[in-house]
Formats: structure tokens, C-alpha cells, sequence
């Protein structure tokens, strides 16, 4: 099997931290051809889309220790055709590119791309989650999105909750998410403003959302792989920052699944895996669905650390089973045409 990763340069991972590299070196363990390629680096050449791949080769003796492998990899450059691969995992940091999923249309029905490329067209963008159905906001914090100012007050106002989250539509990494209070409703005003009006005229979608209680003490990032959880962690707020990203300073405990976060996942993952995302990443307050990660989830790191395992092993045997069925199916179609032709 060959596996492009569409991610960001071989230099730029970090080993220690990377889910990337963890996902490669399962990869290379397993004898598959690796190649990685940066979105920048997609062309299209004579109505055949290619990419300047960095390949990583092959090792005489493979190296179990990921830091190793990262150390002692060497790789050459070669442009080659998409189509060619068996599988293209996506692990580009957001935030999206959508010309990226322009090249990747032409090969969507070639290869097999986790996560589809019209699952990541809906589901990249928090609007995804706010417009799930669920009426009694069971799962799903009370949400608003717009970007007129006098209607977000209103619903501030209205608000039987004194603490709101207000954050960014097209954010990530847990940019500009911010606290507001009733109590400081003069400064509202001008939040909005700021995150609303830009300086070149346009203006941006903010979500206002219900603050979920308990959300001090960090979130939970759950990993889903077809649907399923296959591992969790809690994620807790640094001393000086309210969010619990890793990038904004938090840092990570053991956590397990309360029923309330297990009845979640079982709600969203028919639909997750229907939309084609097979390898998600959700974080979670109080057992409600805050955002729902497409494109390059991590944690993989942090939890096999704290849980002494190898999540990694569950993805790639999830993708060869993919590539296997995939195969399968084709070479039933070719058997079947023959016979008609031989007829």
C-alpha cells in the first residue's frame, strides 16, 4: 500500500509532540510506502493532477523508537501523479485551503481519502456543529452565528446564563475564544465591533455561544476513528488562559468517558462516518459537542503516553481494511467485464 500524507514539511514536525509522524512511522513499520506532500506543492500537469513529494526511504532496519525514525529517515523529491497512491490521509493544518480540495476532486474516486473531500467541505467550519439537529440542546450548547451586532446583543441579553463564549467562525486552535460577562456589557459593544468590522470594510461571522459550566476546568478531546471513540484525554486551562488547547498552554490528564460523552458519540458518529470522516477529533464540555476537528486531529501523542497505547495501530488497520475492500471491489468489476467480453 502507498499512503501520500497532504500535511505540513517533513522538517516542521516536531517528534516528541507530532500525531503525523506517529501515523507515518506505523506506516513504514508495516512495509508501506510513504510520501508526504504540503498543499502548496499540488499541481496539475497535462489534465493530471501531480505532487512534488517528499518520499521517505525505506529503512534495512526500522527504527522502534519514533524519535529514531524521525532522526534517521532519509527521503528524496519526486513528483508524482495522485491517482497513483492507494490512499491520501490528510493532515494539513487548518485553516482550510479550498483550492486543495479543488485538486483533490479530480482523484476522490481513485484513491481513498481519509477524510473524504466533501466531508471536510461541510464539516471544517464550526457552522458543521451548530447546525446539528438537536432541539433540546442535549448534545449541542445553546448556539448563535451572525454578524449582526444588535441581534448577538439581543441574545446576550436574553441569555438566562451571565457568561457567554465568543469566538471567531473561521478561528482555530482556540484563537480569539473569549469570556464575556453580562456584567461588562459596556465593553460588548466594542468586542463586537472588533470581531465583526475588519479594517478593509468586510465584515466577519462571530459565534456567540452558551457558556457550559465546569468549562474552566478545561474540555475533553475525543478521538473517533468509523464512528467510534478510540481514545480520550482532558485537556486543562494554563494558569493565565482560559482555553485548554495545548498551543494556548494547557496541558493533558487521563480521562474517561462519562455515559453522557459515550451517548454523544453514539448520536454523531452515523453521521460522521455518512459524511466520509472517519478520523475525527471532538472537543467536549460537560458532555456537549463544542467542535468537531477534520483535518488534522491530534492527541495521539498524549494519550498513548498516559495510557500506555498505541492508537495509531487502530487508524492504519482501519485504512489498509479500507484500501483491501477497495481493492476487492475492483478486481470483482474487472473479472465480471471479462467474462461479459469473453462471452
Amino acid at each position: 500500500m502507498n499512503v501520500c500524507f497532504l500535511m505540513y514539511p517533513w522538517e516542521d514536525i516536531v517528534p516528541e509532540k507530532d500525531t503525523s509522524l506517529t501515523l507515518i512511522h506505523e506506516c513504514a513499520k508495516r512495509g508501506h510506502g510513504v510520501a508526504i506532500c504540503t498543499p502548496s506543492n499540488l499541481t496539475v500537469r497535462n489534465s493530471v493532477t501531480y505532487a512534488f513529494c517528499t518520499i521517505l526511504n525505506r529503512h534495512e532496519k526500522m527504527p522502534s523508537s519514533i524519535n529514531s525514525f524521525y532522526k534517521k529517515t532519509t527521503t528524496r523529491e519526486e513528483m508524482l501523479p495522485l491517482a497513483g497512491f492507494d490512499v491520501i490521509f490528510m493532515r494539513a493544518e487548518p485553516p482550510l485551503d479550498p483550492l486543495m480540495l479543488n485538486f483533490l476532486d479530480s482523484v476522490k474516486e481513485d484513491v481513498f481519502i481519509i477524510n473524504s473531500v466533501q466531508g471536510m467541505r461541510e464539516a471544517n467550519n464550526k457552522l458543521y456543529t451548530a447546525a446539528m439537529e438537536d432541539p433540546g440542546n442535549e448534545i449541542i450548547p445553546v448556539t448563535h452565528v451572525s454578524k449582526n451586532k444588535n441581534y448577538l446583543i439581543e441574545m446576550i441579553e436574553e441569555s438566562n446564563a451571565d457568561k457567554m463564549i465568543l469566538k471567531p467562525l473561521n478561528g482555530f486552535g482556540g484563537s480569539g475564544v473569549i469570556l464575556i460577562e453580562k456584567s461588562a456589557m459596556g465593553n460588548i459593544n466594542s468586542l463586537l465591533d472588533f470581531y465583526i468590522n475588519k479594517s478593509d470594510g468586510t465584515s466577519e461571522y462571530v459565534i456567540l455561544q452558551e457558556y457550559i459550566e465546569g468549562a474552566d476546568q478545561g474540555d475533553v478531546r475525543i478521538l473517533l476513528l468509523n464512528g467510534l471513540p478510540i481514545g480520550a484525554m482532558r485537556r486543562i486551562p494554563g494558569e493565565k488562559d482560559h482555553r485548554s488547547n495545548i498551543t494556548a498552554g494547557g496541558s493533558v490528564a487521563k480521562h474517561k468517558l462519562t455515559p453522557k460523552e459515550k451517548l454523544l458519540c453514539k448520536k454523531i458518529g452515523p453521521k460522521l462516518v455518512k459524511d466520509g470522516l472517519y478520523f475525527v477529533g471532538i472537543d467536549v464540555i460537560g458532555g456537549k459537542l463544542v467542535e468537531v476537528n477534520v483535518m488534522s486531529p491530534g492527541g495521539i501523542t498524549y494519550m498513548n503516553k498516559v495510557y500506555k497505547t498505541k492508537i495509531q495501530e487502530k487508524v492504519i488497520d482501519f485504512i489498509e481494511s479500507k484500501y483491501l475492500e477497495r481493492n476487492a471491489a475492483f478486481l470483482r468489476k474487472t473479472d465480471l467485464k471479462k467474462k461479459v467480453q469473453e462471452a
